[in-house]
């Protein structure tokens, strides 16, 4: 065989083993960017869990403050007409 057919097998062989290496890693990377787009996937939903729970708990809270001022509306009106009907003795 010729060297510069030699040369040019070598640099093919070499080429070729570079190009599956390339692809071997731009599989990897991408196999990468898909577990990370799985785990930002997965961190999404538990945060939106946690959000919707916070947000019954603040439903709940203000459901309660609102029955809270109810019932001290009604104590307060309570009060005026005692002393009201004290005031009249």
């Amino acid at each position: 065989m010729s060297k510069s057919i030699t040369n040019t097998l070598k640099l093919t062989a070499a080429a070729a083993s570079l190009a599956v290496l390339a692809g071997c890693a731009s599989t990897g990377a991408l196999e990468e960017v898909r577990t990370t787009a799985q785990e930002a996937k997965a961190d999404a939903a538990q945060a939106n869990s946690t959000a919707n729970r916070a947000l019954n708990t603040a439903n709940q809270a203000q459901r309660d403050a609102q029955a809270a001022m109810q019932m001290a509306q009604e104590n307060r009106q309570a009060m005026d007409r005692m002393f009201e009907r004290n005031m009249r003795k």
